[in-house]
């Protein structure tokens, strides 16, 4: 459960450069009034903003920062999950944002993205999407729930469930099969090599076994055009190796004096800090004292005046000197640096030149064994050539054994994919909560006085039906009754949260919820409902009809207009005994 303790900000929106701060776990029940524009709803924007990098409404990001400071925006929201305990500060001009557990910031090496994966996926199980079904209820950039995407409806309650690590698991099944499709992909390459080597040694068995005056043709053909080959690869080592030698040489020599060069520019350079240090002690000794350590005689302001002159003189020679240093060195850095790209180039001919002598030999060595077919001068092992296609086949049959393994692993693989796939496990588990969501729907709508029956299916599409059986849609009630399902929704949402432990949070807010549709009955009873929520909830209800609410919240914090900034007002409340 994400227990939310604090949230300040500065600079943000209509609010000046001291910090608000707001307790966002000392009071059960907080009523939030203030006139239009006083910035009763900016703390919604500020904890959207600090935890998602985004505003609760639909404010581009540069907007955030307050127009008449334009500078040291900053919001900071402190919570614990579990044990641990979590505060994150996000700003711009400064663009700031820092993940800090248990007073240790986070590393922050990672893209941007990734540090704001690790906060949503590792510390809030919770993302924007979650946060707006769950959290917050409001008039203003609110798409309730009814009001989604089929897709993104489920990803809601998947996210309540808990069970998007299915999800998760299933991308990584696919990275994992698409791995083994190369990796077959490979072996099969593997295979056709080895059949290859088959097929031709197969050929040379049959070839020596019975050489004709055909085959005696067909040998001088290869022997002529492994000929050329190395003729044409001696020729490429010819224009390689040309001033090769010399120029590795010249250039490694070089390299190494440009090495000793940049130790030596290192070595002045630190004795001339070392001599600056000395020189810049002696200049605040002669500027701080007025009075000879050895002989106790007082310095002269004239012979004081002359030393420290000459004394900052050689400062001043010192630091052009450094300064030219660090100039000789970036020159000496450079041109090792193309010393190097040239050594690389000259050891690329070298290592081409070792290549086509190796390609020549072997060449060669393939021109002498058809020589010895030819000449019949030596006989030929007709054991080992068949020792080697014994080999040969045993390889292709160990391939086809791995290939197989392979084959298998990703057809058991495929299996799985389909079983995390959203008509598999997912759709399972989401149809055995259907009718807990379905009944926590009813009974809230019913405290609502909406007596309807509302019922969810796994595909996410409503059916409500009234008393006398009558078929509705979401969109086909009055704006009054709608706003009853979304918060019978909210509340549901909150108590599946609860029950999965997923997205389960303290905090409730909900803006402007009293001052839309809601007739005076519909009041009382989500007040009824807000008093029913247990002591591990704290609500907030953001409004600008303190009169209607004025006496049924444990708290009150008014927002007013300062020298057009926003300013926090607080003020104790005492909340009526009952609620009708």
């Amino acid at each position: 459960m994400i227990n939310f303790k604090t949230i300040r900000y500065k600079n943000f929106l209509s609010s000046g450069n001291t910090f608000t701060e707001i307790d966002l776990d000392n009071d059960k029940t907080t009523l939030v009034v203030g006139h239009n524009g006083a910035g009763k709803s900016t703390m919604l924007d500020a904890l959207s903003f600090s935890l998602f990098g985004k505003a609760h409404r639909n404010i581009k990001k540069d907007q955030l920062i307050n127009s008449i400071n334009n500078k040291g925006c900053l919001v900071e929201v402190e919570f614990n999950v579990g044990g641990n305990k979590f505060k994150i500060c996000r700003g711009i001009k400064p663009n700031v944002f820092e993940i800090w557990k248990n007073g240790v910031m986070i590393n922050q090496s990672s893209h941007a993205k990734e540090y704001q994966k690790i906060l949503e996926q590792n510390i809030l199980k919770l993302n924007h999407k979650s946060f707006h079904q769950v959290v917050v209820l409001g008039s203003s950039s609110f798409i309730p729930f009814m009001q989604l995407p089929a897709g993104i409806r489920r990803e809601v309650i998947e996210d309540l469930l808990d069970i998007n690590v299915f999800s998760k698991m299933n991308i990584i099944l696919r990275e994992r099969n698409a791995q083994l499709k190369e990796n077959i992909k490979d072996v099969n390459y593997q295979i056709d090599i080895i059949k290859n080597k088959i097929e031709t040694q197969t050929k040379y068995i049959t070839d020596i076994t019975a050489l004709t005056n055909e085959s005696r043709n067909q040998y001088e053909l290869k022997i002529h055009a492994s000929q050329n080959l190395i003729d044409e690869l001696q020729a490429k080592n010819s224009e390689l190796s040309v001033g090769l030698d010399e120029s590795v040489s010249q250039t490694e020599q070089r390299l190494g004096l440009l090495q000793d060069r940049k130790q030596d520019l290192l070595l002045r350079s630190q004795d001339r800090q070392t001599r600056l240090g000395d020189i810049g002690k002696r200049i605040a000794f002669f500027e701080e004292n007025e009075t000879c350590p050895v002989c106790d005689q007082a310095i002269s302001d004239g012979h004081k005046h002359e030393i420290l002159r000459s004394t900052k003189e050689s400062q001043d020679r010192g630091k052009a000197a450094l300064r030219q240093i660090g100039v000789e060195g970036q020159g000496v850095e450079s041109e090792i640096d193309e010393q190097t790209s040239v050594l690389s180039t000259l050891r690329d001919r070298v290592h081409q030149l070792t290549a086509n002598s190796q390609e020549i030999s072997k060449l060669q060595r393939d021109i002498d064994e058809f020589q010895k077919f030819l000449d019949k001068e030596v006989s030929v092992d007709l054991d080992k050539a068949k020792e080697d296609l014994s080999v040969y086949n045993t390889d292709k049959n160990d391939m086809m054994e791995h290939k197989l393994k392979l084959s298998d692993q990703f057809s058991y693989n495929n299996v799985i994919h389909e079983m995390l796939k959203d008509t598999g496990i997912k759709t399972k588990i989401i149809k055995q909560y259907l009718p807990v969501i379905n009944k926590l729907v009813n009974q809230y709508l019913q405290v609502l006085d909406f007596f309807v029956h509302f019922n969810l299916d796994e595909s996410f599409q409503e059916t409500i039906r009234s008393r006398h059986r009558d078929e509705f849609t979401y969109d086909s009630f009055s704006e009054g009754e709608k706003q009853r399902i979304d918060l019978a929704l909210l509340f549901t949402w909150r108590q599946i949260a609860k029950m999965k432990n997923s997205v389960a949070t303290n905090l409730l807010l909900l803006d402007e919820t009293f001052d839309s549709s809601l007739d005076h009955e519909g009041v009382e009873n989500l007040i009824k409902i807000l008093y029913t929520l247990g002591d591990d909830t704290n609500v907030f209800v953001i409004s600008h009809k303190g009169e209607i609410l004025d006496g049924r919240f444990n708290n009150k914090i008014e927002f007013v207009k300062d020298k057009n900034f926003s300013k926090m007002v607080k003020s104790s409340v005492q909340p009526v005994l009952s609620v009708v």
